[in-house]
């Protein structure tokens, strides 16, 4: 079966947009990817009722109420451990691939989605606060999981001339995830104090929909065939999301890959960090991950409406003007999502952080002038749509896919979790620090978001090359030839001679005659 699937369908690796390679994406992005978004801005909208919750539940137990302090800190405590879930849940990302796979990983961490869903909803029936921080806590957990997972199991799964486009799907879901609590939290629809439980516990219906039709898809073709070396599973998945002329050719490469790894097994996060070998790429999965969250993104959406306000918008209509950004927020991620395969990733890393780094530096020219020139707080609200539009199209999705282009397939899992536990560390430090920058620097505290986009613009544009349609083996071959070139100009004896061989990784290692 196998041979006469291998003889019968030569091709490149190249291949259409088939119906489930589609399908794989839209459910793995809608349930999952989605709620991270949804997660992030459920809780702005019934933030007093939440409060209102806390004190009378408070009063209730002990005959006297917080007072304001007490109270913010419980609110803050709810927002900001989801963060912390998230930070817990990408640690666990590179065991759990290996041990469940990539589409086993996603079926199975939906589990956590059931039981947060359901200790918020019935939070305020308990009147008990506890089930609402700690099912905040639990969608932090799926969160850090699916923000690795998704784009490791949609990258493994595209040919390469589709990798970009999958790659960004979810976070299109992300921004529209975003969008969705802000529609769901108008006062016409779910704003209402009665309804903030159905508000919160939402998350479980997208993922009952995954959970249904995902696990009739097949696992991830690479995982099958490297990691569990079943070449008849693979031939399989690749019958399911391939044209048959492409299966040949895309088994070849990911034997090539896998003889390339014959002595490599899947490496941790600490081998992973001391491997020479890939120096260059994890040093670029922690630029471009942490520049992510210190572009300034989350104080920009967290202050959003001061800024509206500022400019003049009457008070009753800034949720809509809000609801507005998160439109151009989905825009602007489909302008990257579509034009990813023709103009790369290169150009909308470096166009999307030097954009940010730009109105960074408006934002705070408009907030120094805005007193003396009545126009610039207009300029001010034009620069936060940019800096939106900037991170979306995309800051917001590429380095995901990045991560997952970089490595191989040993050291993948490793890599996402270095990155997605650098992007929670970073999200949760820009959310504690902000206040205090912004209380000491004033209007000049956009400038140190202006200057790490920048800085990132800057590394990107001399480090990391474009890999758009190439191979992973090509990739690391990339690299393997620029760490070569380092080692040759650092040859500052001409008696030595080095003589070179390729590892396991496609790298290069040294041996040294004198």
């Amino acid at each position: 079966m196998a041979e006469e699937v291998l003889i019968l369908s030569p091709g490149k690796i190249t291949s259409h947009l088939t119906s489930s390679l589609l399908a794989v994406a839209f459910l793995t992005s809608f349930g999952s990817s989605m709620l991270y978004g949804y997660n992030l801005a459920v809780v702005n909208s019934p933030a007093g009722y939440i409060k209102d919750f806390y004190n009378r539940t408070v009063v209730s137990r002990n005959g006297t109420g917080l007072n304001e302090e007490a109270l913010t800190l419980m609110y803050s405590l709810t927002v900001s451990v989801f963060a912390i879930g998230g930070l817990i849940g990408s640690l666990m990302v590179g065991t759990l691939v290996t041990k469940f796979g990539r589409k086993g990983t996603v079926v199975n961490s939906s589990v956590l989605v059931f039981l947060a869903g359901s200790l918020m909803g019935f939070s305020r029936i308990c009147a008990s606060p506890e089930m609402l921080i700690i099912g905040r806590f639990i969608t932090g957990i799926h969160s850090g999981i699916s923000l690795s997972v998704v784009p490791m199991y949609l990258g493994e799964i595209a040919p390469k001339n589709l990798r970009g486009f999958l790659g960004l799907m979810p976070s299109i879901f992300i921004c529209a995830g975003v969008f969705l609590a802000q529609i769901l939290g108008l006062h016409e629809l779910l704003g209402m104090e009665e309804h903030w439980p159905l508000f919160l516990s939402l998350v479980v219906v997208p993922t009952f929909i995954q959970l249904m039709l995902l696990p009739w898809f097949p696992e991830s073709p690479r995982y099958l065939l490297i990691e569990k070396h079943n070449v008849h599973a693979t031939i399989t998945a690749l019958k399911w999301y391939r044209a048959k002329c492409n299966i040949q050719a895309e088994i070849e490469e990911m034997q090539e890959e896998q003889r390339s790894l014959s002595s490599v097994e899947t490496v941790s996060v600490w081998q992973l960090i001391l491997d020479h070998t890939v120096r260059w790429q994890v040093l670029s999965v922690v630029v471009i991950n942490i520049g992510m969250q210190l572009s300034g993104i989350d104080a920009i959406w967290f202050y959003t409406n001061d800024i509206f306000e500022n400019a003049g918008i009457p008070a009753p209509e800034i949720q809509y003007t809000t609801v507005g950004t998160g439109a151009i927020e989905i825009v602007a991620g489909l302008i990257g999502c579509f034009t990813i395969e023709r103009l790369g990733r290169r150009p909308l890393i470096i166009g999307g952080f030097g954009v940010m780094g730009m109105c960074c530096a408006g934002i705070t020219l408009s907030l120094i002038l805005q007193t003396h020139v009545p126009f610039m707080k207009y300029v001010s609200v034009g620069c936060v749509v940019g800096i939106i539009a900037g991170f979306c199209i995309g800051p917001a999705g590429v380095p995901f896919l990045i991560t997952a282009e970089l490595f191989k397939q040993s050291h993948r899992p490793a890599a996402y979790t270095v990155g997605g536990s650098l992007n929670w560390m970073s999200n949760f430090t820009i959310g504690f620090i902000f206040p205090f920058l912004q209380m000491s620097a004033g209007s000049y505290c956009y400038l140190v978001f202006c200057a790490i986009c920048v800085s990132v613009a800057i590394y990107v544009y001399f480090v990391i090359p474009e890999t758009k349609n190439k191979t992973f083996v090509e990739i690391s071959q990339m690299f393997a030839t620029k760490e070569a070139v380092e080692e040759s100009q650092a040859l500052t004896h001409p008696d030595q001679l080095k003589l070179k061989k390729m590892n396991g990784y496609g790298q290069q290692e040294e041996r040294m005659l004198v």
